[in-house]
């Protein structure tokens, strides 16, 4: 990698550098709120502690469990949009699964992720830019996290997932993500506001070293295997209309609800959602995830089971090992996130 692109790369981690914001911290004995018990954890480490019950994925974030877990705070910065956002991120673990409370601010409510609209014409169009893979308009809030699958990526543990990231390269406005070489392997927990919260899943991908080229558009990232649903375009074969009817709000259409689109039901200036969704059964779909917006903020419940069995996925078998990982959320973008500096860490405790 040239050192142009690398300098690219942690540009936007100045304003962090300059204020002395590189770690992310936990919250300290002081603050007020229900911040979890009065435990010390290292400075960018997550405690999971264990729990007698899980907690219900619904984004509601009111679970028992919650109160025994101590909260990490973060800041990301770098995205488009409102660019940079505040939250924390609490973590409860059962015998066999583990779970995530994270909350960020966002300044906004963003769902109207490519919605058809009839023109004057009788002619149907999608609002937004479907066409760069750059949107940042007609989009969707999103949030992820991407772990270090056996300590595989050898820099990742000192520099968190920034260093999959590659700006400064032709084909991409804002950069691809690979790994640098091939065996080194991430898991990506994509949630979407739109394409996978109302199913009530995260969306698992995973992350290798392919480059971009134009038979391989989304470079390092994949999405894992699947048997079945997953969500699809609303869009006919021609591309110039929908193929499912409904309305919005909202702005997608569950498959298992989904009726033939017919033009004669619509008049100028209705909306068709323009995505179809369907909870994928498989690999793809084994994390449960739900988010809840209000206030200002987001509020995501995440569970996984500790193993999954899947080499696309990091296991948590182990509970005395550290797992690294990084942070990064979208504001109504499709690429541009932002990211917390450096690299997070999970630990297990009692």
């Amino acid at each position: 990698m040239s050192s142009r692109a690398t300098s690219k790369r942690w540009l936007w981690m100045a304003p962090f550098v300059a204020t002395g914001l590189v770690f992310v911290g936990c919250s300290s004995d002081d603050d007020d709120g229900d911040d979890g018990l009065d435990i010390d954890v290292e400075p960018g480490t997550v405690l999971s502690v264990s729990a007698d019950a899980a907690p219900s994925i619904d984004g509601n974030g009111s679970d028992a469990a919650w109160a025994n877990a101590p909260a990490l705070d973060f800041t990301t910065a770098g995205g488009a949009n409102s660019g940079s956002s505040t939250g924390t991120i609490k973590s409860v673990h059962t015998a066999d699964s583990v779970y995530f409370l994270v909350e960020w601010t966002d300044p906004t409510e963003s769902l109207e992720r490519f919605p058809w609209v009839k023109g004057d014409d009788g002619s149907w169009s999608q609002m937004g830019d479907t066409a760069s893979h750059d949107a940042n308009e007609y989009y969707e809030d999103k949030f992820a996290f991407i772990w270090n699958i056996n300590s595989s990526i050898a820099t990742f543990d000192a520099g968190g997932c920034a260093v999959t990231c590659h700006a400064g390269e032709p084909n991409k406005p804002y950069g691809n993500k690979y790994t640098a070489s091939a065996g080194e392997i991430g898991d990506i927990w994509h949630w979407k506001g739109v394409r996978s919260n109302p199913e009530g899943y995260v969306d698992d991908q995973w992350l290798d070293d392919t480059r971009w080229s134009e038979d391989t558009g989304s470079a390092g990232r994949h999405s894992d295997s699947k048997d079945s649903g997953g969500y699809v375009n609303n869009k006919n074969e021609a591309g110039d209309a929908p193929v499912n009817g409904g309305s919005t709000p909202p702005y997608w259409v569950h498959a298992t609800d989904a009726q033939p689109f017919n033009d004669a039901d619509y008049a100028a200036g209705d909306q068709v959602p323009g995505i179809t969704i369907e909870r994928p059964t498989g690999d793809r779909g084994d994390i449960d995830g739900k988010g809840v917006y209000a206030g200002g903020k987001w509020t995501l419940e995440i569970g996984r089971k500790l193993s999954t069995g899947s080499d696309k996925d990091v296991q948590f078998g182990d509970l005395t090992a550290e797992y690294k990982f990084g942070v990064a959320n979208f504001d109504n973008a499709q690429v541009r996130h932002a990211m917390a500096p450096g690299v997070q860490t999970l630990r297990f405790g009692e």
